[in-house]
C-alpha cells in the first residue's frame, strides 16, 4: 500500500539520503564504461570474434600464448585467457552506444509519464530493470560464447533503469521548500558522480572477486531500492512548495473525512475547510464560539471529491506546456545546454587522443591521467550543492507574492518577491557557470600536460553546475507539473546536438592530424553563447521588479459586495 503524501513528508530526510546513495550506485553508471569494458573482455564477451583471426601479432596482457599455424608463428592478445581483438571492441562499443543513447533519448517520454502518473511507478520499474540487467550480464558471463548477445539487452535495460531512478529523484526536492534548488543540485551531483561506480567495481574485481558474484550482489542491492520505494514513496506526484504546504499540522479526526484522499486533494480540502471555518467564525463572532475545533459539526466539515474538483478547477494550471516550450527562458536554456554539452562530451570522447598528443604517445602516462580524471568525478557530488545554494540564496527573506498584507517599513525598500529573487539567483548561477566553462576552454587550448589536471577539475565542476542550474531554473520558473517534461525535452535536444562531437573528432584525427587546437578554439568561441541566458534573466528580473513597483504605486479602486447592503468602494 502506497503511503500518503503526509507520511512521505515525514520521511523526506530518509528518502533524500537514500536517493543520493541510490543515484551513486544505480543511475548513470554507464558513464564509467571504460572499466566495464575491461571486465567484459576479461570474461570473454564476444571473444569468439577473435578466433578466426590469423597472422595476428599483438601485445599480451595477462599471459603469453604462442602457436604455430601453417609454419608461421602467431602471437595472440589474451586477457584472462580470452582472446581480444578490434572486432570485439567494435561490437561491445555498439552495445554501449545503445545503452548510453537510452540515457538521454528516454528522458522526454519519462518526463511526460512522470508528470502524469508520479515518480513511484517509474522508480519501481527502473529499479526492477536495473536488477534484471545485472542478472542478464551475469547469465551471459556464464557462457559468453553463446550468450554474448545478452549484453545488448542488459545495457539497454541498465540505461533505462538508471535514468528512471535519476528522473524520479529530481522530484523529491519539492518537499524541502526553499531548499529545493540545493537538493536538486545534490541529486544531480550524485547522478554525475555515478561514473565512479564501475571503476570501484573493477577494483573489487581485480582483488579476486568473481564477476558473476559481484553482479548478483548488485542485483540484490537494486531489489532493496525497489523495496525502499515501495514502502516510502507516495503514489501521487510531489507538488511544488507553491502548490502545497506540507507544514500544515492538524488532527485528521477534526476534519471528519468521509473518504480517503491524498496529495493535492488533501491540500484543497484542508484549505476549503479552513475558509469555511473562517467564514463561520466571522458570522458567529458575537456569539463567541468554542475554540475547540473538534466540537464543530462534522457534517459541515466533510467535503466531497466533486466539491474539490469544482472549487479548484480554475487554478489547476497557470500556463500551458506549449507556452512554456516556446518561452524565451526555455529556448535560451536550450542554447546554453547544447553548447555546454557539446563542449563537455567532445572533451570526454577525445581525451585519450589529446593526452597521447601531449605525452608523445606514452600510454602509461595516459593511463595515469585517465585514472585521475575518473577519481575527480566525485567532485560533482561535493560541488553541485554549491550552485544549489546560490539558487536558494535569501529566499527565506523574500515576500510571498500571494501575501497581499505584507508591507515595508517607512523609509525602507520593500523586499523582493520569491519569484524575482529566484530569477536573480539563477542569473548569478549561470554567469558563474559560464565563466568556469570559458576557463575550461582556455585550459584546453594550452598544450601543457599538468594544466590538464585543472581542465579535469573544471570539466567535472561545470558538468555538475550546468545541470543543477538548469534544473533549479525550471523548478523556479515553470509549474511543478511540467518539470519532468521540460527537463526531458531539454535533455533530448541537447543530446542530439552533442552528436556533433563525432564529426569534430573525425576532423581532429583526420585533416588536423590529431591536433585539437583549432577545434578547442572554435568550441571556446561557441561557449560565449552561454551568456545569452543570464543576460536575458537579468533584463527579465528588472522588468518584473518594474511592473511590481508600478502596480504598487498606482492606486486601485476595489468594490466590496456585502450581503444585504449596497456596494462599497474603497481605495
Amino acid at each position: 500500500m502506497a503511503p500518503t503524501l503526509a507520511t512521505a513528508f515525514s520521511r523526506r530526510w530518509w528518502m533524500a539520503v537514500t536517493a543520493v546513495i541510490e543515484n551513486l550506485l544505480f543511475s548513470a553508471v554507464l558513464l564509467g564504461w571504460s572499466s566495464l569494458l575491461i571486465m567484459l573482455k576479461s570474461e570473454g564477451f564476444y571473444s569468439y570474434l577473435c578466433q578466426a583471426q590469423e597472422n595476428s601479432s599483438n601485445l599480451n596482457i595477462s599471459n603469453s600464448s604462442m602457436s604455430e599455424a601453417g609454419g608461421e608463428e602467431e602471437e595472440f592478445l589474451l586477457m584472462n585467457n580470452w582472446p581480444i581483438c578490434k572486432d570485439q571492441d567494435e561490437m561491445l562499443n555498439l552495445a554501449f552506444t545503445v545503452g548510453s543513447f537510452l540515457l538521454s533519448a528516454i528522458t522526454l517520454p519519462l518526463g511526460i509519464v512522470m508528470d502524469k502518473y508520479g515518480p513511484r511507478k517509474l522508480r519501481l520499474l527502473g529499479s526492477a530493470c536495473f536488477a534484471f540487467s545485472c542478472l542478464l550480464i551475469a547469465y551471459g558471463a556464464s557462457d559468453p560464447t553463446n550468450l554474448s548477445i545478452l549484453i545488448f539487452f542488459a545495457l539497454a535495460m541498465n540505461g533505462f533503469g538508471g535514468m528512471c531512478m535519476t528522473f524520479t529523484s529530481l522530484t523529491l526536492p519539492s518537499m524541502f521548500g526553499d531548499l529545493r534548488s540545493t537538493f536538486i543540485a545534490l541529486m544531480i551531483g550524485s547522478y554525475a558522480s555515478s561514473a565512479v561506480t564501475f571503476p570501484g567495481i573493477k577494483v573489487i574485481y581485480d582483488l579476486g572477486a568473481a564477476f558473476i558474484s559481484i553482479l548478483l550482489v548488485w542485483a540484490g542491492c537494486a531489489c532493496l531500492v525497489f523495496l525502499n520505494c515501495f514502502i516510502n514513496w507516495p503514489l501521487e506526484p510531489f507538488p511544488g512548495p507553491e502548490d502545497m504546504d506540507f507544514t500544515v499540522k492538524i488532527k485528521f479526526s477534526w476534519l471528519g473525512f468521509d473518504h480517503k484522499i491524498t496529495g493535492k486533494q488533501f491540500y484543497r480540502q484542508v484549505t476549503t475547510v479552513g475558509r469555511r471555518l473562517s467564514v463561520g467564525n466571522a458570522i458567529k463572532q458575537p456569539q463567541q464560539p468554542s475554540n475547540d475545533l473538534s466540537a464543530q459539526d462534522a457534517n459541515k466539515l466533510c467535503l466531497s471529491t466533486v466539491d474539490l474538483e469544482v472549487n479548484s478547477k480554475g487554478s489547476e494550471e497557470s500556463q500551458s506546456f506549449m507556452r512554456s516550450i516556446f518561452s524565451p527562458i526555455f529556448l535560451l536554456s536550450l542554447i546554453t545546454m547544447c553548447v555546454t554539452q557539446l563542449r563537455l562530451i567532445f572533451y570526454m570522447g577525445a581525451m585519450n587522443t589529446i593526452l597521447e598528443s601531449l605525452t608523445g604517445g606514452d600510454l602509461n602516462t595516459v593511463s595515469v591521467y585517465t585514472s585521475i580524471f575518473g577519481v575527480l568525478q566525485l567532485l560533482c557530488l561535493v560541488t553541485s550543492p554549491m550552485i544549489g545554494y546560490v539558487m536558494d540564496w535569501k529566499l527565506k527573506d523574500c515576500e510571498d507574492e500571494n501575501d497581499k498584507t505584507a508591507k515595508s517599513e517607512p523609509g525602507q525598500p520593500r523586499r523582493p518577491t520569491k519569484k524575482i529573487q529566484k530569477i536573480v539567483n539563477a542569473t548569478r548561477a549561470f554567469i558563474f557557470t559560464n565563466l568556469l566553462l570559458v576557463g575550461f576552454g582556455v585550459t584546453c587550448v594550452i598544450p601543457n600536460l599538468p594544466i590538464q589536471i585543472l581542465s579535469f577539475i573544471l570539466h567535472t565542476i561545470v558538468r555538475g553546475f550546468i545541470h543543477s542550474a538548469v534544473g533549479g531554473l525550471y523548478a523556479a520558473v515553470y509549474p511543478s507539473s511540467q518539470f519532468g517534461s521540460l527537463t526531458g525535452m531539454q535533455s533530448l535536444i541537447s543530446a542530439l546536438f552533442a552528436l556533433l562531437q563525432q564529426p569534430l573528432f573525425m576532423a581532429m584525427v583526420g585533416p588536423l592530424e590529431g591536433d585539437p587546437l583549432w577545434v578547442n578554439v572554435g568550441l571556446l568561441v561557441l561557449s560565449m553563447l552561454g551568456f545569452c541566458l543570464p543576460v536575458y534573466l537579468l533584463c527579465h528580473s528588472r522588468h518584473l521588479q518594474r511592473l511590481r513597483d508600478e502596480r504598487e504605486d498606482d492606486p486601485k479602486v476595489y468594490v466590496k459586495m456585502k450581503s444585504g447592503s449596497a456596494p462599497e468602494a474603497s481605495v
